[in-house]
């Protein structure tokens, strides 16, 4: 049976048919590379070399579309990519045909098969790859500290070990070049000292390597806080962190908030390290217990940790 969450055949056959023939027509150029000009009746080129390096490109193009077939919501960069060369190529075409009037009208006999005709379907295949990364996946108490008995931490110990020995404040950045997620690790090193002393512990989860991750801690002086590195965001799908929408992630607020904390506050903003779209997340665990958890709003909402971690009752370790 096949798992409702991957995506539909037709996708899979879709990228093995564009494969064939980005291979097929790239492996025409580079072996005959004349012979479209002769059928075109357009004169030949006097480097036919350029030529050629276009089949091969498009050549390499099908092996990334082969690659992509045996999973089109998991290598959907590879189809995106695909995807903008077929959008961008016809416009090239345009400009340089009828515009600047630099390139030969007949180069035109290409576009339909090489670009016009993949559009719709490469389109549906990416927005089925977005709602699939999207929607929330619904994890049980049981499948969430299973997994978490088993992620280690920097400190060595699970996470599932750390929630048990105290209340653990469980905080998911989206990715370290966030201007907010910069902002909340500067609200964590503010509120450290109230959230333990109230016998509390905290936990970073970040999409970054392990390296980077200690690395940004640093600059806050929380590096001696356990962190997990996730870079596949297992952690985030098990807590049932979605990946945002439009409005969530480039919505007005998010515009005047980022310029409140990036410029006015001076937590900056950083290259992107990790999924762009991936929503945070802020949990206090313990014992086999969410006990309480803030819901972001947006990328630019902005939790209350001391409220979270130390205003809700939790039972007393043994």
């Amino acid at each position: 049976m096949n798992d409702p969450r991957s995506a539909p055949r037709w996708m899979s056959w879709t990228l093995r048919l564009a494969a064939v023939y980005n291979i097929v027509w790239g492996a025409w150029v580079v072996l005959l590379p004349m012979q479209f000009f002769q059928l075109a009746g357009m004169p030949e080129p006097a480097y036919p070399s350029i030529w050629q390096c276009v089949g091969m490109i498009v050549g390499v193009y099908g092996i990334g579309y082969a690659i992509a077939a045996s999973d089109p919501y998991r290598h959907w960069p590879i189809i995106l990519v695909g995807f903008l060369g077929k959008i961008l190529g016809p416009i090239g075409y345009v400009q340089g045909a009828f515009i600047s009037r630099t390139l030969d009208p007949a180069f035109g006999l290409t576009i339909p098969t090489n670009d016009l005709i993949w559009w719709v379907p490469f389109a549906a295949i990416l927005y089925g790859a977005f709602k699939h990364h999207a929607a929330p996946r619904e994890t049980s108490r049981r499948e969430l500290f299973s997994l978490l008995d088993e992620t280690p931490t920097s400190s060595g110990r699970t996470v599932g070990e750390l929630a048990r020995q105290a209340p653990t404040l469980v905080v998911l950045l989206r990715h370290q070049g966030c201007t907010f997620c910069r902002e909340a690790v500067s609200d964590l090193a503010k509120h450290r000292q109230t959230i333990e002393s109230r016998g509390r512990q905290i936990l970073v989860v970040t999409q970054s390597a392990a390296s980077d991750a200690e690395r940004f801690l640093q600059r806050y002086g929380l590096d001696d806080l356990p962190y997990v590195s996730d870079p596949d965001a297992t952690l985030y799908r098990a807590f049932d962190l979605t990946r945002g929408s439009a409005m969530q992630l480039f919505g007005p607020r998010v515009w005047l908030r980022g310029i409140v904390a990036g410029v006015l506050r001076r937590h900056g903003l950083g290259k992107l390290d990790g999924d762009g779209f991936q929503m945070p997340g802020a949990f206090l665990i313990h014992r086999g217990r969410v006990i309480a958890r803030h819901e972001y709003a947006d990328a630019a909402d902005r939790a209350d940790f001391v409220d979270l971690a130390c205003n809700r009752p939790v039972e007393p370790s043994p």
